[in-house]
């Protein structure tokens, strides 16, 4: 269910009302006078190339010339370093925030600048799935709505939830059931982020463009042209790189490193992380721009157990699918139920694995599910496992979510043998970023 024309979505929290926008930009002076569109989305890009969002006729205008962004409650307007410059009220800017009913001058046109907003109530979805998603839980149901929603549209989202929860199986499915779902769905790791290794597999290079770049190789943004490019662990991408991403976003075009000439940037960008991103804009860490332009729509999917009613649909349908004709016994869906899921999803379903593998029998017992028997209630157990309610909620959080980490990491390469290949490979989880979580929390 897509948007309305000229509708977007900018925030989506579960259940509430959503800020919709809606960009109108006519030409008031000009070569093109009478001109005007309508956008979707929180950012419009303005110039004399045939993909910009209002394209302009007039000489004095340059290919990129301008964007225009939503950022929070405030518009952004951003000259792309023209040769003639932007000008608001007379004044050449290179950045200026614009208020409803400002006019805009590029070359010899101006521009009137018309933003409205109205508050859209989603709906949660009929269905417990999306794509390879279940849930029957009130916060899955609310979660598929949004992402129904969402799907039609163009919009730029950011996944955010604790490792295991489905961040990339959300993300296909948006591509799955969007208009794009026939270009390739192309993934790239942020956690691998290091220097020319990184903007290559992001840009694409040239032979020779440095050392060990013996033949030419397109990146990420090329090899998703018609499709969707997913940057997943967006939030472990280093500052110094968020400004070449943030550029290509809003020119909507790069070029391979060494190269002469660039080309068209033609696909719609999901990113993913478990790290709180508006936090880390308070703290620095990540560009408020780049959130910004990523953020069109943000969707967070909860942990399992928040929603342990999700437990026993899931494992049956994970079951079913690995092998038609088997079941679990009461005991065994008894334990599940009071298993925490630490690795949330992920874990649920490599416990169903391990089991249907390893259980000669047609019924998967309690014992072939190899969980640890919790001796205390749930409430007691987090209780005394320190948390402070006297904490904001994202501290909290935070806290909580270091402490999963590093003691999930240290279990999961102990469970292993210290073997971090087969610990990466049983987590899910690409080895660099194993690497990086051990280092991040002292782990040898």
């Amino acid at each position: 269910m897509a948007t309305e024309h000229g509708t977007q979505i900018r925030r989506a929290k579960q259940g509430t009302a959503l800020i919709a926008h809606r960009l109108r930009l006519r030409v008031l002076e000009g070569a093109d006078q009478g001109r005007e569109t309508t956008l979707e989305g929180t950012h419009a890009l303005i110039g004399s190339a045939p993909d910009s969002d209002l394209v302009l006729s007039d000489p004095e205008v340059s290919r990129r010339h301008c964007s225009i962004s939503t950022e929070g409650d405030k518009y952004i307007l951003r000259d792309l370093e023209s040769t003639n410059g932007t000008f608001v009220t007379g004044v050449r800017v290179r950045e200026a925030e614009l208020t409803p009913g400002m006019t805009l001058s590029v070359g010899s046109t101006v521009i009137a600048f018309e933003p409205k907003q109205r508050f859209v109530r989603l709906q949660s979805s009929d269905s417990a799935s999306f794509g390879e998603l279940l849930g029957v839980s009130a916060a899955m149901r609310a979660v598929f709505g949004t992402l129904e929603r969402v799907a039609g549209t163009s919009l730029a989202c950011v996944l955010l939830g604790e490792t295991g929860t489905g961040k990339e199986l959300a993300a296909r499915a948006l591509h799955e059931q969007s208009a794009r779902n026939a270009g390739p769905f192309v993934v790239l790791d942020c956690a691998q982020s290091a220097g020319n290794l990184f903007e290559s597999e992001l840009f694409g290079h040239e032979r020779g463009a440095f050392t060990g770049a013996d033949r030419s190789r397109p990146g990420a943004f090329e090899l998703a042209r018609g499709g969707t490019l997913f940057l997943d662990e967006v939030g472990e991408l280093p500052l110094e790189l968020q400004p070449k991403l943030l550029r290509v976003l809003e020119r909507r075009e790069t070029k391979r490193l060494g190269a002469s000439e660039g080309y068209p940037v033609d696909c719609r960008v999901v990113a993913a992380t478990h790290r709180p991103l508006e936090d880390m804009v308070g703290t620095g860490t990540f560009r408020r721009d780049l959130y910004f332009r990523l953020a069109e729509v943000v969707v967070e999917l909860p942990p399992l157990r928040d929603r342990m009613e999700d437990v026993v649909p899931i494992a049956e349908a994970l079951l079913s699918r690995h092998e038609e004709g088997r079941s679990f016994s009461e005991e065994a869906l008894d334990a599940l139920k009071q298993h925490d899921f630490p690795g949330n999803v992920r874990e649920l379903r490599n416990i169903v694995r391990r089991a249907a593998e390893l259980s000669a029998s047609a019924t998967i017992a309690a014992a072939d599910l190899g969980l640890v028997r919790q001796e205390r209630p749930r409430q007691e157990a987090a209780a005394s496992a320190g948390v402070d309610a006297s904490v904001p909620l994202k501290e909290a959080r935070a806290a909580w979510n270091e402490r999963f980490e590093t003691e999930y990491v240290r279990a999961l390469l102990e469970r292993h043998a210290w073997d971090f290949d087969d610990a990466a490979a049983a987590a899910g989880i690409h080895i660099k970023s194993l690497q990086r979580l051990a280092r991040e929390r002292g782990i040898k």
